[in-house]
């Protein structure tokens, strides 16, 4: 990585992940000279399979990475839910035309390598890259804001960007609150896909299966070559209040009873390593001072709306965006520099809400898929009665990413399964 210069940077960003990257890019990208911390020896990333929408891979677009990151990832003809209990399908999203509704693909790629695309962009970029910093506090400061280090340094700029993820030690300066437990875990399971094309998979498509308090996620990887298979589940464990949950005892009894597809994918996932699912309540404010949160510092969600990853290139981008805007009229006015007061003012008008809505509606949507009894048949009947080609649920998530606060809430994908009646003995 890149030795760190004795100039101080104009801005200083945590953390080394996709988020980190992302902004320390899409800020090097305005003029700016911007110094990045990770904690780890080496950068890289740990876990499978990300998809990214429309709204992100519209962002990659405008950066110059898209076309690179085709030939990294894979770009599905479709995304297909189903019944885990009986293998039925329920709706499906038709991800060609949603490309041409959105003007971008949907596509799923190793988060290792939608990861390394950003580190070699801020390469290119010039951004000062360094590791084993492990950042322990923030200070504002007179002229802008610090960070300290483990090791007993400290560096300045004239902003702090925490990306710092779930454990931010920066959000603890905004409030003070806690990881909330799901009790749900992940389980994951990439392989060459040689190992599964006699397991009734598709190899064009993401297909999810939703069944009672369990999911099972599938997809193909790095362009057909490798296949991600994702389990999650309710752990009893976690639920009776003890430590050690979601251990691999768990796993096969989670899906016991389910659907043939799930039953041949078990036996391929990881079992050395799972994750269990926390997120944070939403919080409305990111800024103190000239310190501001970015990704999972800020909104750590479920995985439900697969979002994470996004919000957080979403993040850098709109902060970007504002410094630009806010560099140009000072600028014009005959000044210089950048009014970090009205960009950070602006950012935090816009991405907080926004947030707020996709942790909540990813709640809300993981609840939907985990139902049971007469709530599943209710669920399916009106799943089964969406259009394929509806958007309605989908253009403010999809849509263009908003630089401005929305005049209107947009509308949350809420099903009233209440609502639902059943033919008699649909409910067994």
């Amino acid at each position: 990585m890149t030795e760190t210069t004795t100039a101080r940077p104009d801005v200083i960003v945590v953390g080394g992940g996709i988020g980190g990257l992302s902004a320390a890019l899409a800020l090097s990208r305005k003029g700016l000279a911007v110094r990045l911390h990770e904690r780890a020896k080496e950068f890289g990333e740990v876990g499978a399979g990300l998809q990214i929408a429309s709204n992100c891979t519209r962002i990659l677009d405008y950066y110059g990475l898209l076309d690179e990151a085709k030939t990294l990832g894979v770009l599905p003809q479709a995304m297909v839910m189903k019944d885990a209990v009986d293998g039925s399908e329920l709706t499906r999203l038709d991800l060609l035309d949603l490309e041409r509704t959105y003007g971008y693909p949907y596509m799923v790629i190793h988060r290792s390598d939608l990861h390394g695309i950003f580190l070699r962009a801020c390469q290119r970029a010039g951004v000062d890259l360094l590791t084993d910093q492990q950042c322990v506090g923030y200070e504002n400061t007179p002229t802008g804001a610090k960070a300290f280090f483990a090791d007993g340094h400290e560096e300045a700029a004239e902003v702090v960007i925490a990306a710092d993820g779930m454990h931010s030690v920066a959000r603890g300066m905004i409030v003070q609150d806690e990881p909330v437990n799901s009790s749900y875990v992940a389980y994951r399971g990439a392989v060459t896909i040689d190992k599964v094309l006699e397991n009734q998979v598709s190899t064009t498509d993401v297909v999810v299966y939703i069944g009672p308090r369990c999911h099972f996620v599938q997809y193909p990887l790095r362009g057909g070559e490798m296949f991600n298979q994702v389990a999650v589940f309710q752990s009893p464990k976690a639920v009776a209040g003890e430590e050690d949950w979601g251990t691999p005892d768990e796993l096969d009894a989670a899906f016991e009873g389910m659907c043939e597809p799930i039953q041949l994918g078990l036996p391929l996932m990881w079992r050395d390593r799972w994750w269990r699912m926390f997120d944070r309540n939403p919080i409305l404010n990111w800024v103190n001072g000239r310190i501001a949160l970015l990704g999972d510092a800020a909104h750590p969600p479920l995985q439900y709306m697969a979002q994470g990853a996004i919000m957080a290139i979403e993040d850098g981008w709109v902060l970007a965006e504002h410094v630009g805007a806010q560099h140009a009229q000072r600028t014009a006015d005959g000044g210089t520099g950048v009014d970090w007061g009205s960009a950070l003012a602006a950012y935090n008008a816009v991405r907080p809400e926004h947030c707020r809505r996709v942790l909540s509606t990813g709640r809300v949507w993981g609840e939907l898929w985990h139902v049971d009894g007469v709530k599943r048949h209710q669920r399916n009947v009106i799943l089964r009665g969406r259009d394929t080609y509806d958007y309605t649920y989908t253009d403010w998530i999809y849509g263009p990413t908003a630089l401005t606060p929305d005049e209107e809430p947009p509308l949350y994908p809420i099903i009233p399964l209440d609502s639902v009646r059943l033919p008699e003995g649909a409910d067994a």
